[in-house]
């Protein structure tokens, strides 16, 4: 019998309270959440800016869950260092931007983190294919990287689909992520197309009461997965 299959979800820190951080964390947690997710942005990869490793360092003293650290920035093998030493445990880039996808792996090596590889909405599948067995988590967007507040893109399910089989196939164990509009409902789609970790922003922070937004997302995932 193939053992039960670990659905992780991961809010999205960027959506919660920045006036009180502290308690966005300790309610998640409550709340059952796997991981966080920081989104890191450079005002050149993305329009927006966020935040740097200062803030990554921050919530590494205040939670032992994994951080995800989504970098959309132009220039990632120039920051990994400096955001494995602040506490990342994966470190995901993307392969849109200037640096080559062999020389941010060249230097993740040298980091003390797992390392992702992210893909904006538009950016087939087979970008990353030569990479799998050298990434812990391919990132699928479900919305264009830099904006909160979007709405789900159904495309990025064939996607999902083609990465999960192409994963099982090749006996890989790289995390399958998914990032962007992410409610209950498409929650569920996505674990049927195969994704095994959810990036929930809005829908953990925006309104309601968080333990209450995780346990829905939860069982959202579990059950869409068949």
């Amino acid at each position: 019998m193939a053992p039960p299959v670990r659905r992780r979800l991961a809010p999205s820190l960027l959506s919660a309270d920045f006036a009180d951080l502290a308690s966005a964390i300790r309610l998640a947690e409550l709340g059952g959440a796997d991981a966080f997710h920081l989104d890191v942005m450079d005002g050149h990869f993305v329009p927006n800016l966020s935040f740097g490793p200062a803030l990554v360092r921050d919530v590494r003293r205040r939670t032992r869950l994994p951080l995800d650290v989504h970098l959309m920035i132009e220039h990632p093998a120039r920051y990994l260092p400096e955001f494995a030493a602040a506490g990342g445990d994966t470190l995901v880039f993307h392969l849109e931007a200037s640096d080559p996808p062999e020389e941010v792996l060249r230097v993740a090596a040298g980091c003390r983190a797992k390392v992702g590889a992210a893909l904006r909405p538009e950016t087939p599948l087979d970008a990353v294919l030569p990479l799998l067995d050298r990434l812990d988590e391919v990132l699928i967007m479900s919305v264009h990287p830099g904006f909160s507040g979007q709405s789900f893109l159904p495309e990025a399910l064939p996607k999902l689909e083609r990465a999960r089989r192409t994963l099982d196939e090749r006996g890989l164990a790289t995390e399958l992520a998914v990032d962007g509009g992410i409610l209950p409902a498409t929650a569920a789609s996505c674990a049927r197309a195969g994704a095994r970790f959810f990036v929930c922003g809005n829908s953990v922070y925006g309104r309601g009461e968080v333990a209450g937004n995780l346990h829905a997302l939860r069982e959202a995932v579990d059950g869409g997965s068949g």
